[in-house]
Protein backbone atom coordinates (compact mmCIF):
# COMPACT_ATOMS: atom_id res chain seq x y z
CA UNK A 1 0.00 0.00 0.00
CA UNK A 2 3.11 2.47 -0.29
CA UNK A 3 1.54 3.62 -3.03
CA UNK A 4 3.94 7.54 -2.78
CA UNK A 5 1.79 10.08 -4.62
CA UNK A 6 2.16 12.11 -7.81
CA UNK A 7 2.96 15.71 -6.81
CA UNK A 8 1.89 18.21 -8.77
CA UNK A 9 5.61 20.33 -9.67
CA UNK A 10 6.94 17.27 -11.19
CA UNK A 11 3.45 14.63 -12.49
CA UNK A 12 5.99 12.09 -11.66
CA UNK A 13 5.34 9.21 -9.38
CA UNK A 14 7.09 10.06 -6.34
CA UNK A 15 8.23 7.06 -2.76
CA UNK A 16 6.88 4.56 -4.27
CA UNK A 17 7.35 1.72 -2.07
CA UNK A 18 8.58 3.45 0.78
CA UNK A 19 6.11 5.84 1.52
CA UNK A 20 2.21 6.30 1.56
CA UNK A 21 -0.57 8.94 1.00
CA UNK A 22 -4.43 8.78 0.85
CA UNK A 23 -7.18 11.42 0.91
CA UNK A 24 -9.88 11.98 2.99
CA UNK A 25 -13.19 13.20 1.98
CA UNK A 26 -12.96 16.07 4.33
CA UNK A 27 -11.03 19.43 4.22
CA UNK A 28 -8.02 19.75 6.10
CA UNK A 29 -9.97 22.69 7.69
CA UNK A 30 -13.13 25.08 7.64
CA UNK A 31 -10.70 27.70 5.92
CA UNK A 32 -7.98 25.49 4.61
CA UNK A 33 -7.28 25.36 0.55
CA UNK A 34 -5.40 21.96 1.39
CA UNK A 35 -7.01 18.71 1.67
CA UNK A 36 -6.87 16.31 4.40
CA UNK A 37 -4.72 13.53 4.39
CA UNK A 38 -2.75 10.96 5.80
CA UNK A 39 1.45 9.65 5.24
CA UNK A 40 3.43 7.46 6.34
CA UNK A 41 6.62 6.42 5.69
CA UNK A 42 9.20 3.38 7.10
CA UNK A 43 9.53 4.67 10.82
CA UNK A 44 6.46 7.43 11.21
CA UNK A 45 2.98 8.12 10.85
CA UNK A 46 0.94 11.44 10.05
CA UNK A 47 -2.43 10.85 11.23
CA UNK A 48 -3.85 14.14 9.61
CA UNK A 49 -1.69 16.02 7.78
CA UNK A 50 -2.26 18.33 4.36
CA UNK A 51 -1.74 18.57 1.07
CA UNK A 52 -1.95 20.74 -1.56
CA UNK A 53 -5.25 19.45 -4.01
CA UNK A 54 -3.21 19.64 -6.73
CA UNK A 55 -0.96 16.70 -5.86
CA UNK A 56 -2.35 13.15 -6.74
CA UNK A 57 -2.82 10.79 -3.86
CA UNK A 58 -4.87 7.69 -4.12
CA UNK A 59 -8.48 7.52 -2.74
CA UNK A 60 -8.92 4.26 -0.20
CA UNK A 61 -12.57 3.44 -0.39
CA UNK A 62 -14.00 2.92 3.14
CA UNK A 63 -17.92 1.34 3.48
CA UNK A 64 -20.10 0.19 6.17
CA UNK A 65 -21.65 -2.59 5.89
CA UNK A 66 -24.96 -4.35 7.53
CA UNK A 67 -25.77 -1.20 9.25
CA UNK A 68 -29.51 0.01 9.39
CA UNK A 69 -29.51 3.41 7.13
CA UNK A 70 -31.52 4.96 9.37
CA UNK A 71 -29.76 4.74 12.67
CA UNK A 72 -27.13 6.24 10.52
CA UNK A 73 -29.11 9.06 9.55
CA UNK A 74 -28.00 12.49 11.45
CA UNK A 75 -30.17 14.28 13.23
CA UNK A 76 -30.98 17.66 11.37
CA UNK A 77 -28.95 20.11 13.94
CA UNK A 78 -26.85 23.33 12.96
CA UNK A 79 -23.88 21.21 13.59
CA UNK A 80 -24.58 18.35 11.00
CA UNK A 81 -22.31 19.26 8.51
CA UNK A 82 -19.29 19.68 11.16
CA UNK A 83 -20.30 16.46 12.83
CA UNK A 84 -20.03 14.39 9.14
CA UNK A 85 -16.84 16.24 8.52
CA UNK A 86 -15.32 14.95 11.64
CA UNK A 87 -17.31 11.47 11.81
CA UNK A 88 -15.43 11.19 7.85
CA UNK A 89 -12.11 12.27 9.10
CA UNK A 90 -11.85 10.05 12.13
CA UNK A 91 -13.02 6.51 10.08
CA UNK A 92 -10.63 7.28 7.29
CA UNK A 93 -7.73 7.86 9.75
CA UNK A 94 -8.73 5.12 11.66
CA UNK A 95 -8.90 2.98 8.44
CA UNK A 96 -5.53 4.20 6.76
CA UNK A 97 -3.65 4.06 10.02
CA UNK A 98 -4.16 -0.07 10.21
CA UNK A 99 -3.18 0.10 6.66
CA UNK A 100 -0.33 2.17 7.36
CA UNK A 101 0.70 -0.07 10.52
CA UNK A 102 1.09 -3.34 8.32
CA UNK A 103 3.04 -1.65 5.55
CA UNK A 104 5.85 0.10 7.97
CA UNK A 105 6.48 -3.45 8.96
CA UNK A 106 7.12 -4.33 5.57
CA UNK A 107 9.27 -1.36 4.72
CA UNK A 108 11.13 -1.60 7.90
CA UNK A 109 11.73 -5.46 7.09
CA UNK A 110 13.75 -4.46 3.80
CA UNK A 111 16.11 -2.02 4.76
CA UNK A 112 18.88 -1.75 7.61
CA UNK A 113 20.32 1.59 8.44
CA UNK A 114 24.18 2.22 8.83
CA UNK A 115 25.52 5.27 11.24
CA UNK A 116 27.35 7.32 8.88
CA UNK A 117 30.11 8.28 11.38
CA UNK A 118 31.31 4.49 10.56
CA UNK A 119 32.14 5.08 6.80
CA UNK A 120 34.68 7.39 5.76
CA UNK A 121 33.72 11.64 5.94
CA UNK A 122 35.84 13.75 3.84
CA UNK A 123 35.64 17.86 3.81
CA UNK A 124 37.05 19.14 6.92
CA UNK A 125 40.22 20.95 7.73
CA UNK A 126 40.57 19.90 11.52
CA UNK A 127 39.04 17.25 13.73
CA UNK A 128 36.02 18.75 15.58
CA UNK A 129 34.66 16.67 18.46
CA UNK A 130 31.25 16.57 16.36
CA UNK A 131 31.84 14.89 13.65
CA UNK A 132 29.45 17.41 11.33
CA UNK A 133 30.81 20.16 12.56
CA UNK A 134 33.64 21.89 10.49
CA UNK A 135 35.25 24.09 13.24
CA UNK A 136 35.16 23.02 16.46
CA UNK A 137 33.85 26.65 18.36
CA UNK A 138 34.70 25.19 21.78
CA UNK A 139 37.84 25.60 20.85
CA UNK A 140 38.31 28.67 18.40
CA UNK A 141 36.61 31.45 19.83
CA UNK A 142 35.54 34.99 18.12
CA UNK A 143 32.99 33.71 16.43
CA UNK A 144 30.24 36.41 16.08
CA UNK A 145 26.06 36.11 15.30
CA UNK A 146 25.65 33.45 12.92
CA UNK A 147 29.31 32.57 12.21
CA UNK A 148 29.20 30.39 15.01
CA UNK A 149 25.63 28.83 13.35
CA UNK A 150 27.65 28.34 9.67
CA UNK A 151 30.47 26.80 10.72
CA UNK A 152 28.50 24.19 12.07
CA UNK A 153 26.83 23.08 9.40
CA UNK A 154 28.10 20.31 7.20
CA UNK A 155 28.66 22.42 3.62
CA UNK A 156 31.48 20.58 1.60
CA UNK A 157 31.43 17.49 3.96
CA UNK A 158 30.96 14.11 2.05
CA UNK A 159 31.04 10.27 2.91
CA UNK A 160 33.06 7.90 1.22
CA UNK A 161 31.42 4.31 0.87
CA UNK A 162 31.42 1.26 -1.14
CA UNK A 163 28.11 -0.24 -1.36
CA UNK A 164 26.40 -3.15 -3.97
CA UNK A 165 23.04 -2.57 -2.28
CA UNK A 166 20.25 -1.60 -5.00
CA UNK A 167 18.39 1.03 -3.11
CA UNK A 168 20.20 3.50 -0.49
CA UNK A 169 17.54 5.60 1.91
CA UNK A 170 18.84 8.45 3.96
CA UNK A 171 17.09 9.16 7.90
CA UNK A 172 18.59 12.47 9.12
CA UNK A 173 19.01 14.19 12.63
CA UNK A 174 18.42 17.84 11.88
CA UNK A 175 19.56 20.23 14.11
CA UNK A 176 19.01 23.50 12.31
CA UNK A 177 18.12 24.43 8.79
CA UNK A 178 18.56 27.75 7.23
CA UNK A 179 16.19 27.97 4.31
CA UNK A 180 16.20 30.47 2.02
CA UNK A 181 14.03 31.87 -1.23
CA UNK A 182 17.37 32.12 -3.91
CA UNK A 183 18.45 28.13 -2.82
CA UNK A 184 16.13 25.07 -3.27
CA UNK A 185 15.67 23.15 -0.03
CA UNK A 186 17.76 19.82 -1.75
CA UNK A 187 20.42 22.09 -1.64
CA UNK A 188 20.35 23.36 2.00
CA UNK A 189 18.86 20.61 3.44
CA UNK A 190 19.30 17.72 0.97
CA UNK A 191 21.73 15.14 -0.35
CA UNK A 192 23.72 14.65 -3.36
CA UNK A 193 24.95 10.99 -4.40
CA UNK A 194 28.03 10.35 -6.90
CA UNK A 195 29.29 7.03 -8.33
CA UNK A 196 32.48 6.75 -9.92
CA UNK A 197 32.41 4.98 -13.44
CA UNK A 198 35.53 4.59 -15.47
CA UNK A 199 37.46 6.69 -13.04
CA UNK A 200 35.03 9.68 -13.01
CA UNK A 201 32.42 10.61 -10.67
CA UNK A 202 28.99 10.62 -12.33
CA UNK A 203 25.65 12.08 -10.81
CA UNK A 204 23.51 9.57 -9.34
CA UNK A 205 20.75 11.33 -7.51
CA UNK A 206 19.86 14.36 -5.12
CA UNK A 207 16.76 14.44 -2.81
CA UNK A 208 15.86 15.51 0.42
CA UNK A 209 13.09 14.16 2.51
CA UNK A 210 9.69 16.30 2.69
CA UNK A 211 9.61 15.82 6.45
CA UNK A 212 12.79 16.43 7.81
CA UNK A 213 14.37 13.95 9.77
CA UNK A 214 12.05 11.02 8.16
CA UNK A 215 14.02 8.24 6.24
CA UNK A 216 13.51 9.13 1.99
CA UNK A 217 14.39 6.64 -0.87
CA UNK A 218 17.50 8.49 -2.29
CA UNK A 219 18.19 5.91 -5.45
CA UNK A 220 16.58 2.23 -6.08
CA UNK A 221 17.09 0.08 -8.79
CA UNK A 222 19.98 -0.39 -9.42
CA UNK A 223 21.80 -3.55 -9.90
CA UNK A 224 23.96 -4.94 -7.66
CA UNK A 225 27.34 -4.50 -8.23
CA UNK A 226 29.55 -3.25 -5.76
CA UNK A 227 29.81 0.34 -6.58
CA UNK A 228 31.97 3.47 -5.03
CA UNK A 229 29.98 5.68 -3.81
CA UNK A 230 30.73 10.12 -2.95
CA UNK A 231 27.86 11.30 -0.70
CA UNK A 232 27.50 15.26 -0.10
CA UNK A 233 25.97 16.51 2.59
CA UNK A 234 23.23 19.43 3.28
CA UNK A 235 25.30 22.29 2.60
CA UNK A 236 23.36 24.81 5.27
CA UNK A 237 22.10 22.58 7.73
CA UNK A 238 23.62 21.44 11.02
CA UNK A 239 23.70 17.49 12.09
CA UNK A 240 23.04 15.45 14.55
CA UNK A 241 23.43 12.10 12.79
CA UNK A 242 23.25 10.49 9.35
CA UNK A 243 21.86 7.24 8.64
CA UNK A 244 22.62 5.11 5.27
CA UNK A 245 19.87 2.81 4.66
CA UNK A 246 20.66 -0.63 2.45
CA UNK A 247 18.92 -3.58 1.45
CA UNK A 248 18.72 -6.20 4.41
CA UNK A 249 21.47 -8.62 2.67
CA UNK A 250 23.53 -5.65 1.05
CA UNK A 251 27.07 -5.05 2.29
CA UNK A 252 28.14 -1.68 2.95
CA UNK A 253 31.66 0.00 3.83
CA UNK A 254 33.91 2.67 3.91
CA UNK A 255 35.71 3.55 1.01
CA UNK A 256 39.30 4.86 1.47
CA UNK A 257 39.48 8.63 0.59
CA UNK A 258 40.60 9.09 -3.46
CA UNK A 259 40.98 12.61 -2.81
CA UNK A 260 44.79 14.08 -2.95
CA UNK A 261 46.66 17.08 -2.17
CA UNK A 262 44.60 18.98 0.47
CA UNK A 263 43.22 22.33 -0.59
CA UNK A 264 41.79 24.61 2.24
CA UNK A 265 39.04 26.79 1.18
CA UNK A 266 37.84 29.65 2.06
CA UNK A 267 35.48 31.62 0.39
CA UNK A 268 31.91 33.72 0.92
CA UNK A 269 28.07 32.55 -0.06
CA UNK A 270 30.13 31.65 -3.71
CA UNK A 271 32.05 29.53 -1.98
CA UNK A 272 29.23 28.14 -0.06
CA UNK A 273 27.08 26.99 -2.70
CA UNK A 274 24.05 29.73 -1.84
CA UNK A 275 21.78 29.47 -5.16
CA UNK A 276 23.26 25.59 -6.02
CA UNK A 277 20.00 23.08 -7.19
CA UNK A 278 22.23 20.59 -4.83
CA UNK A 279 25.37 19.91 -2.63
CA UNK A 280 27.48 18.84 -4.93
CA UNK A 281 27.36 22.18 -7.19
CA UNK A 282 29.59 24.50 -5.51
CA UNK A 283 32.42 25.42 -7.14
CA UNK A 284 35.17 24.07 -5.20
CA UNK A 285 33.23 20.32 -5.08
CA UNK A 286 32.98 20.83 -8.69
CA UNK A 287 37.15 20.94 -9.06
CA UNK A 288 37.06 18.52 -6.53
CA UNK A 289 35.61 16.17 -8.82
CA UNK A 290 37.21 17.00 -11.81
CA UNK A 291 40.49 17.36 -10.80
CA UNK A 292 40.48 14.79 -7.05
CA UNK A 293 41.63 17.23 -4.88
CA UNK A 294 41.28 16.80 -1.14
CA UNK A 295 38.55 19.56 -1.22
CA UNK A 296 38.32 21.15 3.04
CA UNK A 297 35.70 24.08 2.61
CA UNK A 298 35.24 27.17 5.17
CA UNK A 299 32.35 29.07 3.73
CA UNK A 300 30.50 31.58 5.69
CA UNK A 301 27.83 32.95 3.16
CA UNK A 302 28.10 36.65 4.16
CA UNK A 303 30.37 36.61 6.25
CA UNK A 304 33.83 36.19 4.72
CA UNK A 305 35.14 39.04 5.87
CA UNK A 306 39.21 38.79 6.53
CA UNK A 307 38.63 38.45 10.50
CA UNK A 308 41.12 37.88 12.32
CA UNK A 309 40.45 34.42 14.39
CA UNK A 310 40.00 32.96 10.84
CA UNK A 311 43.15 33.42 9.80
CA UNK A 312 43.98 32.11 13.23
CA UNK A 313 42.13 29.32 11.99
CA UNK A 314 43.22 28.70 9.15
CA UNK A 315 47.03 29.34 10.53
CA UNK A 316 46.61 25.86 12.16
CA UNK A 317 45.58 23.65 9.36
CA UNK A 318 49.58 23.10 8.67
CA UNK A 319 48.83 19.76 6.46
CA UNK A 320 47.40 21.96 3.87
CA UNK A 321 49.15 21.47 0.45
CA UNK A 322 47.64 25.08 -0.57
CA UNK A 323 44.78 27.30 0.55
CA UNK A 324 42.33 29.17 -1.81
CA UNK A 325 40.76 32.11 -0.98
CA UNK A 326 37.30 33.69 -2.52
CA UNK A 327 38.20 36.33 -0.25
CA UNK A 328 36.95 39.93 -1.79
CA UNK A 329 33.36 38.98 -2.42
CA UNK A 330 32.07 40.15 1.09
CA UNK A 331 34.13 43.01 2.10
CA UNK A 332 34.14 46.73 1.14
CA UNK A 333 36.81 48.17 -0.13
CA UNK A 334 38.21 49.75 2.88
CA UNK A 335 38.13 46.61 4.61
CA UNK A 336 40.18 45.19 2.19
CA UNK A 337 42.88 47.66 2.68
CA UNK A 338 43.02 47.27 5.92
CA UNK A 339 42.53 43.39 6.26
CA UNK A 340 44.24 41.67 3.33
CA UNK A 341 47.71 41.61 4.78
CA UNK A 342 47.31 41.48 8.75
CA UNK A 343 45.30 37.73 7.41
CA UNK A 344 47.95 36.86 5.27
CA UNK A 345 50.56 37.71 7.97
CA UNK A 346 48.81 35.68 10.60
CA UNK A 347 48.46 32.19 8.08
CA UNK A 348 51.89 32.68 8.09
CA UNK A 349 52.54 32.49 11.42
CA UNK A 350 51.60 28.87 11.37
CA UNK A 351 51.91 28.03 7.57
CA UNK A 352 54.90 29.67 5.50
CA UNK A 353 55.14 28.19 2.84
CA UNK A 354 51.99 27.06 2.27
CA UNK A 355 50.51 28.49 -1.67
CA UNK A 356 48.40 31.06 -0.61
CA UNK A 357 45.78 31.58 -3.97
CA UNK A 358 43.62 34.27 -4.14
CA UNK A 359 41.22 34.80 -6.82
CA UNK A 360 38.95 38.06 -7.39
CA UNK A 361 35.65 38.54 -7.19
CA UNK A 362 32.98 37.97 -9.95
CA UNK A 363 31.21 40.58 -11.78
CA UNK A 364 27.73 40.97 -9.89
CA UNK A 365 24.52 41.11 -12.88
CA UNK A 366 22.71 43.71 -9.61
CA UNK A 367 25.23 46.67 -11.47
CA UNK A 368 23.75 45.63 -15.10
CA UNK A 369 21.66 48.84 -14.08
CA UNK A 370 22.45 49.59 -10.68
CA UNK A 371 24.93 51.94 -10.76
CA UNK A 372 25.39 52.22 -6.73
CA UNK A 373 25.93 48.85 -7.10
CA UNK A 374 27.55 48.53 -10.00
CA UNK A 375 30.30 51.66 -7.98
CA UNK A 376 30.54 49.59 -5.11
CA UNK A 377 31.91 46.22 -6.82
CA UNK A 378 34.13 47.98 -9.09
CA UNK A 379 35.67 49.17 -6.26
CA UNK A 380 36.19 46.15 -4.27
CA UNK A 381 37.84 44.73 -7.04
CA UNK A 382 40.37 47.20 -7.48
CA UNK A 383 40.98 47.31 -3.75
CA UNK A 384 41.70 44.00 -4.46
CA UNK A 385 44.17 44.58 -7.29
CA UNK A 386 45.83 46.95 -5.67
CA UNK A 387 46.30 45.29 -2.43
CA UNK A 388 47.39 41.51 -3.35
CA UNK A 389 49.98 43.54 -5.75
CA UNK A 390 51.42 44.53 -2.44
CA UNK A 391 50.96 40.75 -0.83
CA UNK A 392 52.97 39.48 -3.92
CA UNK A 393 55.71 41.85 -3.06
CA UNK A 394 55.57 41.20 0.70
CA UNK A 395 55.01 37.55 1.04
CA UNK A 396 56.37 34.48 -1.13
CA UNK A 397 53.92 31.93 -2.45
CA UNK A 398 50.91 33.90 -2.48
CA UNK A 399 48.91 34.22 -6.40
CA UNK A 400 46.29 36.29 -7.50
CA UNK A 401 43.85 34.80 -10.29
CA UNK A 402 42.39 37.90 -11.47
CA UNK A 403 39.48 36.71 -14.12
CA UNK A 404 37.37 38.96 -15.79
CA UNK A 405 34.48 36.15 -17.00
CA UNK A 406 34.57 33.50 -14.10
CA UNK A 407 30.75 33.25 -14.77
CA UNK A 408 30.87 33.88 -18.56
CA UNK A 409 30.30 36.92 -20.31
CA UNK A 410 27.02 36.35 -21.78
CA UNK A 411 24.91 37.89 -18.66
CA UNK A 412 22.84 34.37 -18.68
CA UNK A 413 23.61 32.57 -15.61
CA UNK A 414 22.69 35.29 -12.25
CA UNK A 415 19.88 33.92 -9.54
CA UNK A 416 19.47 36.62 -7.81
CA UNK A 417 21.50 39.62 -8.99
CA UNK A 418 24.34 38.17 -7.33
CA UNK A 419 24.71 34.60 -6.90
CA UNK A 420 25.28 31.97 -9.88
CA UNK A 421 23.14 29.46 -10.99
CA UNK A 422 24.64 25.77 -11.66
CA UNK A 423 26.14 27.47 -15.02
CA UNK A 424 27.34 30.06 -13.59
CA UNK A 425 29.18 27.79 -10.53
CA UNK A 426 30.47 25.30 -12.90
CA UNK A 427 31.86 27.82 -14.82
CA UNK A 428 33.12 29.15 -12.67
CA UNK A 429 34.70 25.74 -11.86
CA UNK A 430 36.15 25.06 -15.22
CA UNK A 431 37.69 28.77 -15.49
CA UNK A 432 39.75 28.36 -12.75
CA UNK A 433 40.65 24.84 -13.21
CA UNK A 434 43.71 24.99 -15.36
CA UNK A 435 44.97 28.41 -13.23
CA UNK A 436 45.41 26.31 -10.66
CA UNK A 437 46.80 23.59 -12.66
CA UNK A 438 49.97 25.64 -13.19
CA UNK A 439 49.81 27.19 -9.49
CA UNK A 440 50.24 23.78 -8.03
CA UNK A 441 52.31 22.47 -10.28
CA UNK A 442 54.59 25.22 -9.73
CA UNK A 443 54.84 24.32 -5.94
CA UNK A 444 55.56 20.56 -6.64
CA UNK A 445 51.85 19.70 -6.48
CA UNK A 446 50.99 17.38 -9.93
CA UNK A 447 47.72 16.64 -10.60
Amino acid sequence: MASGYRPSDSGGVSLVGTSGYAWSSAPYSATSTSGSSLGFYSSYVGPESDKYRANGLPVRCVQLRNQDPHRLKPKKTNQQPIISSIMKRHLFLWTALSIASLTLTSVNAQMRFVDGASLTLIGKAQPTPHIYHRIDTTAYKGFVGFENQQVRCAAGLALLFTTDSPRLDIRTQYLFEHRSDDTPCISTGGYDLYIRQNGEWLYAASHVSYHRGEPFTLIDHMDTSTKECLLYLPNYSELGKVEIGIAENAHIEPLENPFRHKIVVFGSSYTHGVCTSRPGMSYPLIIQRDLGLDICSIALSGNCLLQPYFAAYLADCTDADAMLFDAFSNPLDYMIEERLLPFIERIRQGCPDVPLIFVQTIYRESGNFDLHAREVEANKRAAARRMMAEAMKRFDKVYFIDCDDLTGDDHTTSVDGIHPSDLGYWRWAKRLEPELRKILRRNGIRL
